[in-house]
């Protein structure tokens, strides 16, 4: 399975993938994005396949969200957040 990580926060990025690979070894992380823009740039490049999202919805440059209504998203979401609500 090939995923996208959509999250600011190094170490935060670093303890999911740990988390994802004692789950399943074969789990390929094909990219790593910190914001928004640079979202939607790797979202639009028909290079770039992937199975599943894991989104942060606070990101350097705004929410998440802003990504759906900019482009389109045909690939599975799972939020994640440092929030408790």
């Amino acid at each position: 399975m090939k995923i996208l990580i959509i999250e600011d926060e190094k170490p935060a990025v670093e303890k999911l993938e740990l988390m994802l690979r004692k789950y399943d070894p074969e789990i390929e992380v094909s990219g790593r994005c910190t914001s928004v823009e640079q979202t939607i740039k790797w979202l639009r490049n028909p290079e770039n396949q992937v199975d599943l999202l894991f989104m942060d919805i606070q990101l350097t440059d705004g929410l998440s969200f802003e990504i759906f209504e900019r482009t389109e998203v045909n690939t599975p979401v799972i939020f994640i957040t440092a929030y408790n609500e």
